[in-house]
């Protein structure tokens, strides 16, 4: 019986999905007599074997160049569980449960047969690595391409906007969005990491020199980022829109004295602009610092929100 199947999420077998049979093992690799072929340049010709047992699903790293990555972190052998994400090329494939209904539609046909086929004969050889947000967020897909040492553009469009993260050999060093490149590249790099929808495409290496770049490891720009969006997860219900406007009360009914130095910033900021975009983008503060404030003086009734 079918209970688990190998989802491909990224890449140019994108939606392809390949069933696991109970006791049998799967050799995936560039060769054409795998059970899994994968044809692209960064896979080996046997690249990795996944076993399946009563219960029990393993995967192994069969020595290949590039290597076999488990949910970011590169393997020699490893367990799997449903949800593992695993990344060999440019493809990223998530373990999944199969219902009653796809049960009876694998077993209708010989997927792996299927499979085999489409990948003698991709029908998108050029396809760059993409996917959605939803399926899998961005700090798993940056924790993935950071693991592998990718380089390229990750190209992200979602409702914040279109973001670019820049990565050498894995690691960040600079984001931008829509083009604005008079926000601060780690601010937009922590503002980013906040989308939770939207598409991206990991684009070939761009040779853009920039003016300031992010220094910080990627590990530690994911584990501050997580860290943010913990906290904007938790201020969400109460935030203002981006798009919302904001003026000084008239009157002021509480003491300008007893606020902090940080939270006067906002309030030179908010009577300078008014625009919550604006206010965020200025402010040298983070976006769930600066959104903390707005929520706290209009709270205390020190700016009022403009119709």
């Amino acid at each position: 019986m079918i209970r688990f199947a190998l989802r491909f999420i990224s890449g140019k077998y994108q939606g392809g999905e390949f069933p696991l049979h109970d006791n049998r093992e799967i050799v995936i690799g560039r060769s054409s007599e795998l059970d899994m072929v994968l044809v692209e340049d960064m896979v080996s010709r046997k690249h990795s074997r996944i076993s399946t047992g009563e219960g029990d699903l393993s995967i192994q790293d069969l020595g290949s160049t590039n290597g076999t990555f488990v949910n970011g972190e590169r393997i020699k052998q490893s367990g799997l569980k449903e949800g593992d994400r695993i990344l060999i090329g440019t493809s990223i494939i998530k373990l999944v449960a199969v219902d009653d209904a796809m049960q009876a539609k694998f077993a209708q046909r010989s997927k792996s047969s299927t499979f085999r086929q489409q990948s003698r004969h991709p029908t998108s050889s050029g396809r760059p690595m993409s996917g959605t947000i939803e399926e899998i967020p961005l700090p798993d897909l940056l924790q993935l391409l950071s693991s592998s040492r990718k380089s390229g553009v990750l190209a992200i469009r979602s409702k914040g906007g279109f973001g670019k993260i820049y990565l050498r050999g894995g690691q960040i060093y600079f984001c931008s969005i829509d083009d604005d490149f008079d926000l601060k590249p780690l601010k937009a790099m922590y503002r980013v990491l906040t989308w939770s929808t939207g598409a991206f495409e990991l684009q070939p290496p761009d040779d853009k020199s920039f003016l300031e770049e992010i220094e910080r490891p990627t590990e530690g720009i994911l584990m501050e980022g997580m860290r943010l969006l913990d906290e904007f997860n938790r201020i969400e219900p109460d935030a203002p829109g981006f798009d919302e406007m904001f003026g000084l009360a008239n009157p002021i009914g509480p003491p300008i004295k007893d606020l902090e130095p940080d939270e006067l910033d906002v309030i030179q900021l908010i009577h300078n602009f008014g625009q919550v975009q604006t206010i965020l983008d200025k402010c040298e503060k983070s976006d769930v610092a600066t959104l903390t404030t707005i929520i706290k003086l209009k709270k205390l009734h020190y700016i009022t929100q403009l119709s």
